[in-house]
């Protein structure tokens, strides 16, 4: 057995140092050829079994990054198995057909093959990233741990006692409090109050049956979307699809999830013994497919999301020193929307920096944001959209599957700045006022106001 971990640990190192040089040269020489939008060509291609994937052609460094998406995701669980499907996201890497765990995990060293996945409340998603000459080996190595898993007792006994250990050592984090009490408060009953991890009770009742049941229910090829970039063309993308994906199941076994209602207006603290507060705020919000949802990207990074430039950065953070940071973004759920924002203080100065919050707030409420706010906005998000999101493979095959998952048309990527530049100051005011007319939840993580 020490042999062999010994082994794994050196084929880790080896294969880690081989891909990483790989990446780096990718990171360095795939830039330049996407540094502007219009340069990402995507392809629709359709396997012979109809599969259909997007593909963006890349020979720049012979790497291929596949990402993948299933919509379900943790809503679909029960609420006594809270969890299993993050636990399952931990489990399909970890054997699979007549190759047990460890050998699996070398398999994936000695090949240079990173493989993943991962789960949310809205979907179950996966990445592979392959050296072109080892291509076929990987696609085999992701078909069957997507469709031959083994959910062998050792590796499940392992994950579990790791995420047991991340939910104890979760229990007092006062960031992980306040993120659990501010949904609750917002979500109620919906499953988007619900941890994506679970709780340590349900950890604990999940069984092997649980998790093999939300692996049939889960993944199938009606609920897939897949985005592919690099050394590959449409002939070898469409073999592929078949190869990898064929053997899924036809329909996924998913239950609507209603919309969510949301609570706002809600005072919340929770008393905790610390030196500062942990401070947020719900307002209510628009989903990603609202016709409005540029505007209110645009207000949102003025008065929050735009980090160091922001209103709230400069009130907070600049002008009084409260805070070290200070934070609002959109929260776009399959079925919800809503504006989040945080920070923290010391515990002393949290009705203030909460006053001067909701005063920053109420003043974009009112009057929006200036015309030059909104054009340096616009500037910013417009061009910093390739370096942050098309710089390397594995970002674009993410951008491709959101694309797909979001109905954004296969142009998005060219007529992005479009979108964003029909935005007027008239759209940023409006949805301000529609945004932030009520009161928003308020939850604190800190000792009792004196």
């Amino acid at each position: 057995m020490n042999n062999i971990l010994v082994k794994l640990a050196d084929a880790r190192s080896i294969a880690q140092t081989t891909i990483a040089a790989t990446f780096v040269a990718l990171a360095l020489l795939i830039v330049a050829p996407i540094s502007t939008a219009n340069a990402v060509e995507i392809q629709t291609v359709t396997s012979p079994g109809g599969i259909k994937a997007l593909l963006v052609e890349n020979y720049t460094v012979p790497l291929i990054a596949v990402s993948m998406s299933f919509a379900g995701g943790s809503t679909q669980e029960s609420n006594d198995k809270v969890g299993v499907t993050n636990l399952l996201s931990s489990l399909l890497d970890e054997g699979a057909g007549d190759i047990k765990s460890e050998e699996f995990q070398l398999k994936l060293d000695d090949l240079g093959v990173e493989l993943g996945f991962d789960a949310s409340y809205d979907s179950f998603t996966g990445r592979l990233k392959t050296l072109r000459s080892t291509k076929d080996e990987a696609f085999e190595m992701l078909r069957l741990a997507l469709t031959e898993p083994r959910f062998d007792e050792e590796p499940i006994e392992r994950m579990r006692a790791a995420q047991l250990s991340i939910l104890q050592r979760s229990i007092k984090k006062p960031n992980v409090i306040a993120a659990k009490a501010w949904r609750k408060s917002v979500f109620g009953d919906h499953p988007y109050a619900r941890t994506v991890g679970g709780t340590i009770e349900t950890i604990n009742k999940i069984t092997r049956e649980d998790i093999v049941a939300m692996h049939k229910k889960l993944l199938a090829k009606d609920n897939l979307v897949i985005g592919v970039v690099g050394a590959i063309n449409a002939k070898e993308l469409g073999e592929m699809l078949d190869k990898v994906f064929g053997g899924l199941p036809e329909k996924a076994d998913i239950k609507p999830i209603p919309e969510a209602k949301l609570n706002i207006g809600e005072a919340r603290t929770v008393e905790l013994d610390l030196p500062q507060s942990i401070i947020r705020l719900v307002f209510d919000g628009i989903k990603r497919e609202d016709k409005d949802f540029y505007a209110a990207y645009l207000m949102n990074y003025i008065l929050g999301g735009g980090s160091f430039s922001s209103r709230l950065y400069t009130e907070i953070r600049e002008k009084r020193g409260l805070a070290y940071g200070v934070y609002t973004y959109l929260g776009t759920q399959d079925r919800a929307g809503f504006v989040g924002g945080g920070t923290a203080t010391r515990a002393d100065r949290a009705d203030e920096t909460i006053k001067i919050m909701l005063a920053e707030i109420d003043r974009m409420a009112k009057d929006g944001p200036s015309a030059e706010e909104l054009e340096k906005a616009k500037k910013y998000i417009i061009g910093s959209y390739a370096i942050s999101n098309l710089d390397t493979s594995g970002k674009i095959a993410s951008v491709l599957v959101a694309i797909q998952r979001e109905n954004l048309g296969i142009d998005y990527i060219d007529k992005r700045a479009d979108y964003l530049n029909a935005v007027t100051i008239e759209d940023t005011k409006r949805l301000a006022r529609k945004l932030f007319s009520s009161k928003p939840t308020i939850v604190i993580v800190g000792p009792k106001s004196s």
